[in-house]
């Protein structure tokens, strides 16, 4: 039961963050006894790392679309690249699932 701060990020997820203080079951110089509780709570203003990846890749998946979009109403000379962007707009959609379900598994571990 050694104390620990505890980073708070602006999207609900969080983090250990700096040893603060031992508990009184632990007699070893310089090691913890494993369990670890809050000291003080840090908030951050910012999101957390996986977040900020979800929110890159949906913001390159809407300039897909947008750019597929442009291009159909353009006319038919641009199917090819049409084509690459669905496939590029599939793979950023099986990103996102899968970092929200790792967001998801963090969440569901505490």
């Amino acid at each position: 039961m050694c104390f620990f701060d505890q980073h708070r990020f602006a999207c609900g997820d969080w983090k250990w963050g700096h040893f603060r203080q031992h508990c009184n079951r632990e007699y070893r110089t310089g090691e913890t006894c494993g369990m670890k509780l809050i000291m003080t709570t840090v908030p951050v203003g910012q999101k957390c790392k996986l977040c900020e990846k979800i929110d890159t890749k949906q913001r390159r998946r809407t300039a897909e679309v947008e750019r597929i979009n442009r291009w159909r109403r353009e006319g038919s000379k641009f199917s090819a690249s049409i084509d690459r962007s669905y496939e590029i707009v599939r793979s950023l959609d099986a990103e996102i699932y899968e970092l929200g379900c790792e967001r998801q598994r963090r969440l569901q571990s505490i």
